[in-house]
Protein backbone atom coordinates (compact mmCIF):
# COMPACT_ATOMS: atom_id res chain seq x y z
CA UNK A 1 0.00 0.00 0.00
CA UNK A 2 1.24 3.30 -1.25
CA UNK A 3 -1.01 5.98 0.54
CA UNK A 4 2.23 8.31 0.93
CA UNK A 5 4.27 5.40 2.92
CA UNK A 6 7.92 7.51 3.54
CA UNK A 7 8.05 10.93 4.62
CA UNK A 8 12.13 11.12 3.47
CA UNK A 9 12.94 9.27 0.38
CA UNK A 10 17.06 9.48 -0.45
CA UNK A 11 18.30 10.16 -3.89
CA UNK A 12 21.89 9.99 -4.61
CA UNK A 13 22.22 12.06 -7.77
CA UNK A 14 25.74 11.19 -7.60
CA UNK A 15 28.59 9.07 -5.04
CA UNK A 16 30.97 11.79 -6.43
CA UNK A 17 32.39 14.27 -3.98
CA UNK A 18 35.07 17.11 -4.14
CA UNK A 19 35.97 16.89 -0.63
CA UNK A 20 37.21 14.29 1.38
CA UNK A 21 35.92 14.91 4.80
CA UNK A 22 37.29 13.19 8.04
CA UNK A 23 33.85 12.33 9.10
CA UNK A 24 32.63 10.73 5.86
CA UNK A 25 33.43 6.75 5.47
CA UNK A 26 33.35 7.54 1.62
CA UNK A 27 32.57 4.58 -0.63
CA UNK A 28 34.77 2.20 -2.67
CA UNK A 29 31.10 2.23 -5.57
CA UNK A 30 32.34 2.82 -9.08
CA UNK A 31 31.81 6.84 -9.11
CA UNK A 32 28.71 7.44 -10.86
CA UNK A 33 26.20 10.63 -11.25
CA UNK A 34 22.90 9.48 -12.14
CA UNK A 35 21.32 9.93 -15.64
CA UNK A 36 17.84 12.06 -16.31
CA UNK A 37 16.95 8.87 -17.85
CA UNK A 38 17.32 6.98 -14.76
CA UNK A 39 16.09 9.81 -12.39
CA UNK A 40 13.20 9.69 -14.36
CA UNK A 41 12.30 6.27 -14.12
CA UNK A 42 13.21 6.37 -10.26
CA UNK A 43 10.91 9.33 -9.65
CA UNK A 44 8.00 7.62 -11.47
CA UNK A 45 8.40 4.97 -9.21
CA UNK A 46 8.15 7.10 -6.21
CA UNK A 47 5.68 8.64 -7.27
CA UNK A 48 2.59 8.06 -4.60
CA UNK A 49 4.77 6.92 -1.70
CA UNK A 50 5.86 10.21 -0.35
CA UNK A 51 6.32 13.89 -1.57
CA UNK A 52 9.40 14.64 -0.19
CA UNK A 53 12.83 13.26 -1.68
CA UNK A 54 16.30 13.99 -0.84
CA UNK A 55 19.03 14.49 -2.84
CA UNK A 56 21.82 13.07 -0.52
CA UNK A 57 23.38 9.54 0.67
CA UNK A 58 26.95 9.86 -0.54
CA UNK A 59 28.53 12.60 -2.68
CA UNK A 60 27.76 16.70 -3.18
CA UNK A 61 24.75 16.99 -5.53
CA UNK A 62 25.70 20.55 -6.90
CA UNK A 63 28.54 18.64 -8.42
CA UNK A 64 25.67 17.09 -11.05
CA UNK A 65 26.16 18.38 -14.11
CA UNK A 66 22.38 18.27 -14.71
CA UNK A 67 20.84 19.28 -11.63
CA UNK A 68 18.68 21.94 -12.80
CA UNK A 69 17.43 19.08 -15.33
CA UNK A 70 16.91 16.97 -12.62
CA UNK A 71 14.82 19.56 -10.22
CA UNK A 72 12.33 19.90 -13.06
CA UNK A 73 11.94 16.36 -13.49
CA UNK A 74 11.34 16.59 -9.87
CA UNK A 75 8.82 19.62 -10.00
CA UNK A 76 6.65 17.83 -12.69
CA UNK A 77 6.03 15.05 -11.18
CA UNK A 78 4.49 16.66 -7.66
CA UNK A 79 8.27 16.54 -5.47
CA UNK A 80 9.48 19.17 -3.16
CA UNK A 81 13.39 18.28 -3.15
CA UNK A 82 15.72 18.70 -0.50
CA UNK A 83 19.42 19.20 -0.82
CA UNK A 84 22.18 18.35 1.67
CA UNK A 85 25.73 20.32 0.95
CA UNK A 86 29.25 21.40 1.84
CA UNK A 87 28.15 24.36 0.98
CA UNK A 88 31.65 24.87 -1.35
CA UNK A 89 29.92 24.96 -4.78
CA UNK A 90 26.87 27.32 -3.57
CA UNK A 91 28.03 30.37 -5.82
CA UNK A 92 27.72 29.04 -8.72
CA UNK A 93 24.98 27.05 -8.12
CA UNK A 94 22.95 29.46 -6.74
CA UNK A 95 21.10 30.63 -10.02
CA UNK A 96 19.92 27.16 -10.64
CA UNK A 97 18.41 26.29 -6.86
CA UNK A 98 17.15 29.72 -6.23
CA UNK A 99 14.66 29.56 -9.84
CA UNK A 100 13.19 25.55 -8.91
CA UNK A 101 9.93 25.67 -8.38
CA UNK A 102 10.38 22.20 -6.57
CA UNK A 103 13.38 23.22 -4.31
CA UNK A 104 11.73 23.47 -0.26
CA UNK A 105 15.04 23.39 1.86
CA UNK A 106 18.80 23.68 1.45
CA UNK A 107 20.65 22.09 4.48
CA UNK A 108 24.49 23.34 4.73
CA UNK A 109 27.43 20.99 6.35
CA UNK A 110 29.53 23.72 8.07
CA UNK A 111 31.24 20.84 9.82
CA UNK A 112 32.81 20.13 6.19
CA UNK A 113 35.00 23.20 6.10
CA UNK A 114 37.04 21.85 9.32
CA UNK A 115 36.82 18.45 8.05
CA UNK A 116 39.44 19.37 5.02
CA UNK A 117 42.62 21.55 4.06
CA UNK A 118 40.69 23.94 2.35
CA UNK A 119 43.02 26.43 0.71
CA UNK A 120 40.52 29.56 1.24
CA UNK A 121 39.86 31.61 4.83
CA UNK A 122 36.77 29.94 6.20
CA UNK A 123 35.39 33.59 6.27
CA UNK A 124 34.90 33.15 2.46
CA UNK A 125 33.43 29.93 2.58
CA UNK A 126 30.71 31.22 5.27
CA UNK A 127 30.28 34.74 3.07
CA UNK A 128 28.85 32.60 0.20
CA UNK A 129 26.67 30.72 1.96
CA UNK A 130 25.58 33.62 3.95
CA UNK A 131 24.83 35.61 0.64
CA UNK A 132 22.53 32.80 -1.08
CA UNK A 133 20.98 32.66 2.13
CA UNK A 134 20.19 36.21 2.25
CA UNK A 135 19.32 36.29 -1.43
CA UNK A 136 16.68 32.90 -1.10
CA UNK A 137 14.91 34.35 2.06
CA UNK A 138 14.58 37.99 0.46
CA UNK A 139 13.29 35.66 -2.32
CA UNK A 140 10.98 33.34 -1.91
CA UNK A 141 10.03 30.45 0.59
CA UNK A 142 12.99 28.53 0.99
CA UNK A 143 14.06 26.56 4.36
CA UNK A 144 17.84 26.64 5.06
CA UNK A 145 19.28 24.55 8.10
CA UNK A 146 23.06 25.43 8.83
CA UNK A 147 24.74 22.23 10.16
CA UNK A 148 27.24 21.82 13.12
CA UNK A 149 27.59 17.97 13.30
CA UNK A 150 30.73 17.86 14.86
CA UNK A 151 30.18 17.97 18.08
CA UNK A 152 32.42 16.11 20.92
CA UNK A 153 32.79 16.64 24.35
CA UNK A 154 36.54 16.26 25.08
CA UNK A 155 37.26 19.09 21.93
CA UNK A 156 36.62 23.03 21.74
CA UNK A 157 36.47 23.68 18.10
CA UNK A 158 38.42 26.57 17.09
CA UNK A 159 35.92 26.94 13.77
CA UNK A 160 32.60 26.92 15.21
CA UNK A 161 33.48 29.67 17.33
CA UNK A 162 34.31 31.75 14.05
CA UNK A 163 31.11 30.44 12.16
CA UNK A 164 28.72 31.58 14.94
CA UNK A 165 30.51 34.64 15.49
CA UNK A 166 30.56 35.08 11.48
CA UNK A 167 26.52 34.52 11.58
CA UNK A 168 25.77 36.98 14.23
CA UNK A 169 27.66 39.88 12.56
CA UNK A 170 26.38 39.02 9.29
CA UNK A 171 22.56 38.44 10.41
CA UNK A 172 22.78 41.14 12.46
CA UNK A 173 21.62 39.27 15.38
CA UNK A 174 21.49 40.54 18.83
CA UNK A 175 22.16 37.74 21.04
CA UNK A 176 25.40 35.78 21.63
CA UNK A 177 24.68 31.82 19.89
CA UNK A 178 27.16 29.97 21.92
CA UNK A 179 24.85 30.72 24.85
CA UNK A 180 22.05 29.51 23.25
CA UNK A 181 23.15 26.63 22.11
CA UNK A 182 23.85 25.66 25.65
CA UNK A 183 19.72 25.56 26.32
CA UNK A 184 18.66 23.94 23.01
CA UNK A 185 20.29 22.31 19.55
CA UNK A 186 18.31 23.92 16.96
CA UNK A 187 18.11 27.62 17.03
CA UNK A 188 15.74 30.12 14.63
CA UNK A 189 18.28 32.69 13.17
CA UNK A 190 15.46 34.25 11.40
CA UNK A 191 12.25 33.13 10.05
CA UNK A 192 13.29 30.06 7.69
CA UNK A 193 16.90 29.74 8.48
CA UNK A 194 18.37 27.70 11.49
CA UNK A 195 21.29 26.68 13.00
CA UNK A 196 21.34 23.03 14.13
CA UNK A 197 23.85 21.68 16.72
CA UNK A 198 24.87 18.10 17.05
CA UNK A 199 27.49 15.02 18.14
CA UNK A 200 29.93 13.99 15.65
CA UNK A 201 28.30 10.37 15.35
CA UNK A 202 30.56 7.00 13.62
CA UNK A 203 28.93 6.03 10.54
CA UNK A 204 27.62 2.42 10.37
CA UNK A 205 30.61 -0.16 9.39
CA UNK A 206 30.76 -3.87 8.87
CA UNK A 207 34.18 -4.03 10.90
CA UNK A 208 32.91 -2.48 14.01
CA UNK A 209 31.36 -3.93 16.86
CA UNK A 210 28.16 -5.27 17.50
CA UNK A 211 26.21 -3.39 19.98
CA UNK A 212 23.93 -5.03 22.29
CA UNK A 213 20.38 -3.68 23.37
CA UNK A 214 17.48 -2.90 21.77
CA UNK A 215 17.19 -1.82 18.16
CA UNK A 216 15.08 0.60 16.24
CA UNK A 217 15.49 2.44 13.45
CA UNK A 218 12.85 4.34 11.29
CA UNK A 219 14.60 2.72 8.06
CA UNK A 220 11.63 1.19 5.97
CA UNK A 221 9.03 3.05 7.92
CA UNK A 222 9.48 6.51 6.97
CA UNK A 223 12.13 6.89 4.96
CA UNK A 224 14.17 4.70 2.01
CA UNK A 225 17.07 5.76 0.06
CA UNK A 226 18.45 5.32 -4.08
CA UNK A 227 21.64 5.00 -4.62
CA UNK A 228 23.10 6.45 -7.93
CA UNK A 229 22.90 2.89 -10.00
CA UNK A 230 19.14 2.55 -8.74
CA UNK A 231 19.94 0.02 -5.54
CA UNK A 232 17.49 0.21 -2.92
CA UNK A 233 18.83 0.64 0.64
CA UNK A 234 16.81 0.58 4.13
CA UNK A 235 18.30 4.64 5.02
CA UNK A 236 20.59 7.38 4.08
CA UNK A 237 23.52 5.46 6.24
CA UNK A 238 24.45 2.46 4.02
CA UNK A 239 26.73 3.89 2.12
CA UNK A 240 28.20 0.98 0.22
CA UNK A 241 24.73 -0.71 -0.27
CA UNK A 242 25.52 -2.97 2.02
CA UNK A 243 21.67 -3.79 2.81
CA UNK A 244 20.99 -3.55 -1.46
CA UNK A 245 17.24 -4.65 -1.80
CA UNK A 246 16.93 -4.10 -5.04
CA UNK A 247 16.57 -1.51 -7.77
CA UNK A 248 14.06 0.37 -8.77
CA UNK A 249 15.56 0.85 -12.13
CA UNK A 250 14.60 -2.49 -13.05
CA UNK A 251 11.62 -2.99 -10.83
CA UNK A 252 8.82 -1.65 -8.99
CA UNK A 253 8.82 -0.63 -5.73
CA UNK A 254 6.06 -2.69 -4.43
CA UNK A 255 7.56 -5.46 -5.77
CA UNK A 256 10.82 -4.42 -3.23
CA UNK A 257 8.97 -3.93 -0.50
CA UNK A 258 7.06 -7.00 -0.13
CA UNK A 259 10.34 -8.72 -0.71
CA UNK A 260 10.80 -11.43 2.58
CA UNK A 261 14.20 -9.71 3.72
CA UNK A 262 12.52 -6.44 3.95
CA UNK A 263 9.60 -7.91 5.79
CA UNK A 264 12.24 -9.17 8.00
CA UNK A 265 13.60 -5.56 8.62
CA UNK A 266 10.52 -3.82 9.20
CA UNK A 267 9.07 -7.01 11.62
CA UNK A 268 12.50 -7.07 13.37
CA UNK A 269 12.60 -3.62 14.67
CA UNK A 270 9.01 -3.33 15.36
CA UNK A 271 10.04 -6.48 17.62
CA UNK A 272 13.14 -4.07 18.98
CA UNK A 273 15.63 -6.47 17.00
CA UNK A 274 18.30 -5.43 14.29
CA UNK A 275 18.28 -8.18 11.89
CA UNK A 276 20.96 -7.35 9.38
CA UNK A 277 24.68 -7.48 10.54
CA UNK A 278 25.02 -3.61 9.17
CA UNK A 279 22.15 -2.60 11.38
CA UNK A 280 23.96 -4.41 14.35
CA UNK A 281 26.38 -1.85 13.90
CA UNK A 282 24.75 1.30 13.75
CA UNK A 283 24.89 3.49 16.78
CA UNK A 284 22.65 5.89 15.46
CA UNK A 285 19.87 3.78 16.43
CA UNK A 286 20.38 4.81 20.05
CA UNK A 287 18.94 7.99 18.98
CA UNK A 288 15.81 6.33 18.84
CA UNK A 289 13.60 5.77 21.94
Amino acid sequence: MKDQRFKKMYIEITNVCNLSCDFCPKNSRQPQFMSLEDFDIITSRLMGYGKFIFFHVMGEPLLHPKLEDLLLIAENKGFKVNITTNGTLIRDASNTLLKSNALRQVNFSLHSFDANNIDYPIERYLENIADFAKKALSQRELYIALRLWNIEASKENDNNGKILEFLEKSFNLTYNIKEELKVRNSIKLMENLYLNEANKFDWPDMEGQTIDGRAFCYGLRDQIGILSDGSVIPCCLDNEGTITLGNLIQQPLEDILNSQRVMEIFNGFSEGKAVEDLCKRCGYRSRFK
